[in-house]
Formats: structure tokens, C-alpha cells, sequence
């Protein structure tokens, strides 16, 4: 499941905990007191390698484990979206398709359609000034991509729009509109516990008709996070015209003080600063490695419907690695006690009682596993984000090659790449699907499905509370906000199961501050109309970070989601007409609102 800006996650590692839990604190206060009781720290101790089986027609435990040590291996290198790790990723999934037999539904008669990816990279040529006064990129100012339809700052009046991470001090959006608003930046308002940044994707939400953004937060930027903003950045090179959203940037607090006439730390919010000389460019390449989606389709049984497709959908790619490992066993008993959201949560800054019962598990768990446990990471797997999801589609689709009588639609199934990164993967196959677009009556997407204990934080309500899962743990979202009747079938299908599974809805609440509806594949089918039920198991303290790994995930748990999906695929594959659209569709082009 992405974030909201996903190019800072390679960096939450720099910012994690290292050697026998030693942290590199953010100046920022614990989202959550830890546990009363400790965590099951004999997990530390599962093996992590798994010999493999032949897979079988069934949907078991044993073949999901096959399936995903394999996928989530180190060798993958945590599948970032245009780098050789996430090709092997596809490959791995387009040669088990072909040895199940499902028919290719790419380019040109393949497994794959390749996503128009290219490389972005900033301007030097860029030019920003206030008056006669010119600034130095990367010295003043770092312009961050947000794609070739960030709109223009020359000529654009400044205004100073209160503290990030205050939202009682913002201001409203409406006086923003064609104006450059800059933003202090609190250390409540960091993302992932970075010092000095913004989640640029939540900022051009509260202000979407801003000309353009300017975080005032780069001079407590480390110096590893300005490394890491020089390198290009990926897009998703659109037909026609890209979305229209304010330009961002940081500045420092000298800068922000020039645009706005005035000392940023005294000015009051809506105050009016200077008109700005501005240029702001990219240039573009194409991608250095190829991006693709995986497609297969299981014919229908019945010649008139098989003409008609369920969708059944993952995300083949993950956030890759950090050059900076961290000790596994430090970050695993951290996140666990005090960082139980994982990357949806800041960093803890740890008081010394608490280094201390984090020292004390750490040299228990190090004595028992003679140091094993305190081995080097640095890869960011994503067993359960999205291996638990993507190879949970392999495990249906051989299920469903093996039944001796198929549903009466096709099934489609597509492998998403690029969720990571933006969605880029599902916007583009549903920009450019292999399969008539309307012929799409429902689309099934999972996204972490192989946790949801009641040891896992796996979500949080609308007003803040947080909560854990249990055995028949999983969540729903989305499922009736196009048509009632699919959501009403989801629940007719989960109460004629042997064991049923406990459905929660919490995190699809309309406005919603994790805006989960919007955050994976489903969104890009729904806002063509289609309807969609998004499944997954929740978060947990493991989420985008290098302890998502294959040994965690419960595999007796992840099938039963599994198979109930395919129950429902199967219902839907068989019922006599297209489920029902009862709501107002949303404009394609338009932005996901929860």
C-alpha cells in the first residue's frame, strides 16, 4: 500500500533504529505508549528460508509460503518499481502463469504491458527570485517533482499559510487559489519522522488550487534527504494533459522570510509577501529499467458472458532498499513496542526507561538466537506489501485453471506495478486496459492480507482510537460505495462460509484521515465507474519497514482471505447480471476524495 509521498520511504531507515537499538530520533513525541505486555519476541527465532513444494490446485497455507518466500526474497531486492529486482519480481509471476495456463492478456500477445515510465529530473536552468534577489537551488530552495502539470509560479503573489502540523493555524484553502503559500513546518507535521518534511500529496490536498507550495522546513533537512531529493524522480508519462496541482518546494527559513516581506516566525497567517520570478523544469528520460504490468485472463463458461470480465488485482512492486542497514532484531522490538503503525506512525523518541526495556529485550533475543537476530538489513521485502496480495492471485488463479467447470465471466487477473509509486500501474492499465473497459463488472483488489492478529495495530477509527485484529480479521473498503448490491454480496458470501471471516469497515468511514480508499489499485477501476471491494488485513508495526518479511506472515490466515475471495469471484463470475451501480461515479480525471 503506498504513501502519501512514496520517495521519501527509501529514506525511513536513516531516521530507524540501529545497533543494539540506538536511535537516530527525530525531535518529535511517541504516537503510542507501547504494550502493557511485550510481543511475542519468539518470532525473531523462524527460519528464513523455507523449502518449497510443488504447488496444488487448492488455495493452502503451504502453497501461499511456497509462493511468497520465493517472491519477498532478499534477491528481490525489495521490487522497486523500473529497477531489476522488480523485474525479476514479474518474471517470477508471468513464468508461474504460463505453467498454470492462464492466456496472456499484455502487449502483443504476452504476460505484460509495459507502463509509459520515464525519469525526471530538475532543471538546473530553473530560475527563482523575489524582487531583484535570485535564489540557489539546492542551496535555498529544492523543487520536488509533482509531474508535468504543476502549475506555473511566475508572476504568483505569496501568502503566508500558517504551520504545517497545526491545522488549527492554516489557512483556509479557498484564499490560496493561483497564490504561493508557505508553510512552517512543525515537528508534528514531519512525515516518518523526517526533520523539516511535508507529505507533499496531503499538502496539495488541503491546498489543490494553490499555484504553488513552499515548505519552509529545508534547513532541518539531513543531509542525506537533500542527497537523496537530487536524484531524478519517476512519473507516469499520461496521454494528453497531466493533472493540474500546485509546484512544490522547500525552502529555508531565510527564503521563506524573503517571500513573504517579513520574518516567518512572526508574520500572521494570510499575511501577503512578494510577486516571485519563477521557472520551475524537468527535465524527462525515458526509464532506466522497463515497468509492467502482468495480465492473464480464465475464460468464461458461458459463451455470451465469458465476454464479461471480474477483475482480480495486486501490486507486483515494493519500496526497494537503503544503503544505510539497520540491526533487524533493533527495529522489529522498537516498532513493535512504540511504533505499532509502522511507517503510518513518527518515529518514537524514546525516554530511558523505555532504551532500557527495549536494551533489555534485545540481549535476551540475541543471547537465545547466539546474535542472529542483530543481522544487517537493509531490504524492504514487502512479504505482506504486496507479496501476500500478488501471490495470493497466483494461488486463485491455479485454483481456478483446476476447477473442471469455470464461472460463467472471465477472470481477469492483473498484477499492478507501481502502486508504490502513485498507482501508476492500475491508472495505467485502466487508462489503457487489454480488455474493453466496460466489460469490467467488478474489480477484487488485495493489498496486505497475511497479518490482522490481535497482536497487530491493524487500523484506526475515524476519530482516532486505535485497534487490533483477531483470528477472522479482515477489512473492507470500498465495497458499497458504487453499488449496494456487491457489498451486500461480499456479506451473503462471507455468511455461507464454514468459517466466516470478521468483516471490519472502520477504515472506509467517509473522510477518513488515512484515506485508505484512495491509497491502492481499486481506486483507479472505481473512478470509471466499476465497482470495487478492496481487501486487506490491516496495518501493523512491520508496515514499509525491513522487518516485512515471510516469516511473519500467517499463512493460515492469509488463505482464508484467499479463498474467500475466490468464493466471491466465483459468485460474481456466475450471477445472472452486472451488479448493480446504484451510486454517483466519480470524474475519472478527477481527485479521490474518501
Amino acid at each position: 500500500m503506498r504513501k502519501s509521498a512514496p520517495k521519501f520511504i527509501a529514506l525511513a531507515a536513516i531516521f530507524a533504529f540501529a545497533g543494539s537499538a540506538a536511535a537516530q530520533q527525530a525531535a518529535t513525541t511517541p504516537f503510542e505508549v507501547g504494550p502493557s505486555s511485550p510481543p511475542n519476541w519468539d518470532v525473531l527465532m523462524r527460519p528464513r528460508v523455507h523449502r518449497p513444494s510443488t504447488t496444488t490446485a487448492a488455495i493452502t497455507p503451504a502453497d501461499l509460503a511456497t509462493r511468497l518466500y520465493i517472491f519477498a526474497d532478499d534477491s528481490m531486492q525489495g521490487r522497486l518499481l523500473a529497477t531489476p529486482g522488480n523485474v525479476k519480481g514479474v518474471e517470477y509471476i508471468a513464468n508461474e502463469l504460463k505453467r498454470i495456463g492462464l492466456v496472456p492478456m499484455g502487449d502483443n500477445g504476452t504476460y505484460f504491458q509495459t507502463v509509459n515510465l520515464i525519469d525526471r529530473a530538475f532543471d538546473e536552468s530553473t530560475r527563482l527570485a523575489a524582487g531583484a534577489t535570485s535564489f540557489t537551488p539546492w542551496t535555498d530552495y529544492i523543487l520536488r517533482d509533482q509531474g508535468p502539470g504543476a502549475r506555473n509560479l511566475d508572476g504568483a503573489q505569496v501568502i503566508y499559510g500558517g504551520t504545517w502540523g497545526d491545522s488549527a493555524s492554516l489557512i483556509d484553502a479557498a484564499a490560496t487559489a493561483g497564490k504561493i503559500v508557505v508553510l512552517s513546518v512543525s515537528p508534528r507535521g514531519t512525515t516518518q519522522g523526517i526533520p523539516g518534511s511535508v507529505a507533499r500529496a496531503a499538502a496539495t490536498r488541503r491546498f489543490p488550487q494553490a499555484a504553488g507550495i513552499a515548505a519552509a522546513g529545508m534547513d532541518l533537512l539531513p543531509p542525506q534527504m537533500k542527497q537523496f531529493l537530487r536524484q531524478p524522480s519517476q512519473s507516469l508519462k499520461r496521454d494528453g494533459e497531466a493533472p493540474v496541482v500546485p509546484t512544490f518546494l522547500y525552502v529555508t527559513k531565510r527564503v521563506a522570510s524573503a517571500l513573504l516581506g517579513a520574518n516567518i516566525d512572526s508574520v500572521k497567517t494570510g499575511a501577503p509577501g512578494v510577486t516571485v520570478t519563477a521557472t520551475p523544469r524537468f527535465k524527462e528520460t525515458p526509464a532506466a529499467y522497463s515497468a509492467r504490468n502482468v495480465v492473464a485472463v480464465i475464460p468464461g463458461s458461458d459463451p455470451k458472458l465469458r465476454n464479461e470480465f471480474v477483475a482480480i488485482g495486486a501490486h507486483n512492486d515494493h519500496i526497494g532498499w537503503t544503503t544505510r542497514p539497520v540491526a533487524h532484531d533493533s527495529i522489529y522490538v522498537v516498532n513493535h513496542l512504540f511504533r505499532t503503525g509502522g511507517a503510518d506512525d513518527r518515529v518514537p523518541q524514546l525516554d530511558a526507561a523505555q532504551q532500557a526495556q527495549v536494551n533489555a529485550f534485545i540481549a535476551d533475543i540475541r543471547k537465545r538466537s547466539n546474535g542472529a537476530s542483530a543481522r544487517p538489513d537493509s531490504i524492504y521485502n514487502g512479504a505482506d506489501d504486496d507479496g501476500s496480495g500478488s501471490m495470493s492471485a497466483l494461488e486463485i488463479a491455479q485454483y481456478f485453471v483446476a476447477q473442471k467447470v469455470k464461472p460463467k465471466r472471465s477472470l481477469l487477473f492483473v498484477w499492478h506495478v507501481g502502486e508504490e509509486a502513485g498507482l501508476y500501474g492500475s491508472e495505467w492499465y485502466t487508462d489503457h486496459p487489454t480488455v474493453p473497459r466496460d466489460a469490467i463488472v467488478a474489480q477484487l483488489n488485495m493489498d496486505m492480507i497475511g497479518r490482522g492478529a490481535a497482536a497487530d495495530n491493524t487500523g484506526i477509527t475515524k476519530e482516532g482510537v486505535r485497534y487490533r485484529g483477531n483470528p477472522d480479521y479482515v477489512q473492507l473498503v470500498g465495497s458499497r460505495r458504487l453499488s449496494t448490491e456487491l457489498g451486500d454480496l461480499a456479506e451473503s458470501v462471507n455468511r455461507a462460509a464454514k468459517l466466516p471471516l470478521s468483516f471490519d469497515y472502520s477504515m472506509d468511514a467517509n473522510g477518513h484521515p488515512q484515506n485508505i480508499y484512495c491509497r491502492s489499485d481499486h481506486y483507479e477501476y472505481a473512478r470509471y465507474g466499476i465497482p470495487i471491494i478492496f481487501f486487506t488485513t490491516g496495518g501493523h508495526a512491520d508496515y514499509h519497514q525491513v522487518t516485512d518479511e515471510p516469516q511473519y506472515v500467517d499463512y493460515e490466515h492469509m488463505a482464508r482471505v484467499a479463498q474467500y475471495v475466490a468464493a466471491l469471484a466465483t459468485r460474481l463470475g456466475n450471477l445472472d447480471h452486472r451488479p448493480v451501480v446504484d451510486k454517483e461515479k466519480p470524474d475519472p480525471q478527477g481527485q479521490c476524495v474518501q
